[in-house]
């Protein structure tokens, strides 16, 4: 297969990063449309069907090329990518207009280039150069929204309604590791985020008449939150239920990456104990962790000598691979009942949850994906895990369809801040890469 010259692909993907699909901005939910459209155009482009398909307010832009040959029993691939962007605000950071894709110093910018239009396109492109040749071995699936920046589900949705099988699911939306340093990312965390109000009276007292005495709600919330709180880096045995441990395959490629140390310092922060650093990955990708995210109640800021009646806090547990939100749920709201002082009323509401996913390392469609990057990169991807929620990933994982979540983003690429950006050289390898990935699936049978 050849892929056209750099600068023939940066005139075409230009088209796509000059539409302002910013899905925050309700003034361009015309444009929103528009790049759901240019989506589709470009599926039909590699010789497939495409519609736009509105959903919940917003376009998914929904298609599929048939395989060259064979189709009937070739195997079937789902893609997705979004096509929404981030605002570009503040404007006056951009050294180049955010919607111009640009080429400079041996990187290209534009919003969207990295996250996640450049990475699109490179899905789109790689089906349409096999396609066109009669050498694409798979029957491809579009499935794409516009919603991905806003935390919308409609793509989520579209899957659970979707009553179709899939083979292998591609998603182009992350990164490497670092530079030249490929990572699939076979795990996902889910999470269930609670609102605990914990009551001690009728009204605030004074500290002076009452302290020693009465019932404090901030010291009330204190001790109820303890009862859901890591020791060791570890969270109460009970929440720990039905989680699935990370295999040594999985292991083995952690070890290859950038220490724990170096990622807590890079992010300016300090280990939670001493065995945090060197159980940096562990903690964030293959167990689960709690954190209370705010406190409310008395007078934080003014002096003021009373005993507050009423505290509130958000605290949140996120859960490791295998674990299900249904049964850690209540478990964690009978560990913070337990550990409220007597005489306490603690009320407790799950306000969102979401599954964790889990492709298994060793399917077939990993290992083939494995190979073809290492076809093209020369170097076989690490297998790695976010510690946050990706609905889509977790629902795929549902549904027993291996998903190879990669993509040519790096630390350095300016993901939702001005001057976003990739290393020019990856837009013609990461074609390149993906024809690679659809031939090695064609193996799927």
């Amino acid at each position: 297969m050849h892929v056209p010259p750099l600068q023939e692909l940066v005139e075409e993907l230009a088209e796509l990063i000059a539409i302002p699909s910013v899905s925050a901005d309700p003034d361009h939910q015309g444009a929103v449309a528009e790049a759901a459209a240019w989506v589709a155009a470009s599926v039909r482009r590699a010789g497939g069907t495409a519609d736009v398909v509105p959903w919940g307010g917003r376009p998914l832009a929904i298609g599929e090329i048939p395989a060259s040959t064979s189709p009937e029993s070739a195997p079937t691939i789902l893609c997705y990518g979004h096509f929404d962007v981030q605002p570009p605000d503040p404007l006056e950071l951009w050294d180049s207009p955010p919607f111009e894709l640009v080429e400079r110093d041996g990187w290209l910018y534009a919003r969207g280039i990295a996250d996640d239009k450049g990475q699109l396109y490179m899905l789109l492109k790689a089906a349409e150069l096999l396609s066109l040749e009669g050498a694409l071995p798979v029957n491809l699936r579009f499935a794409c929204d516009g919603e991905e920046e806003v935390g919308g589900h409609s793509i989520v949705d579209w899957v659970k309604g979707d009553s179709r099988d899939a083979d292998a699911a591609v998603v182009f939306d992350g990164g490497m590791v670092e530079r030249d340093v490929p990572a699939f990312n076979i795990a996902v965390r889910g999470l269930c985020y609670f609102h605990v109000t914990v009551r001690t009276g009728e009204r605030d007292l004074h500290s002076g008449i009452y302290g020693g005495a009465a019932l404090n709600a901030m010291h009330a919330l204190a001790e109820t939150l303890s009862g859901v709180l890591p020791r060791g880096g570890r969270v109460p045995e009970p929440l720990r239920a039905g989680l699935v441990p990370a295999s040594p395959k999985e292991l083995e490629s952690w070890t290859k990456l950038p220490t724990g140390a170096s990622e807590i310092a890079a992010a300016g922060s300090r280990p939670a104990d001493a065995a945090a650093a060197e159980e940096f990955y562990l903690r964030t990708w293959g167990e689960p962790s709690v954190d209370v995210h705010g406190i409310k109640g008395g007078s934080p800021t003014l002096q003021k000598t009373v005993i507050a009646v009423e505290a509130e806090a958000n605290v949140s547990i996120r859960l490791a691979a295998g674990q299900d939100p249904d049964v850690i749920a209540p478990v964690f709201e009978q560990l913070l009942r337990d550990a409220a002082p007597a005489g306490a009323d603690v009320n407790v509401e799950l306000w969102s949850s979401a599954p964790p996913g889990l492709v298994p390392p060793d399917a077939r469609a990993i290992e083939l994906g494995l190979e073809a990057f290492e076809e093209v990169l020369g170097v076989r991807p690490l297998l790695v895990r976010t510690g946050g929620a990706i609905p889509l990933v977790s629902e795929l994982a549902a549904r027993g369809v291996p998903t190879i979540l990669s993509g040519f983003a790096l630390n350095e690429s300016n993901i939702h801040s001005p001057n976003e950006r990739i290393p020019a050289a990856y837009l013609p390898l990461g074609i390149e890469t993906v024809a690679a990935l659809y031939r090695r699936l064609g193996e799927l049978g």
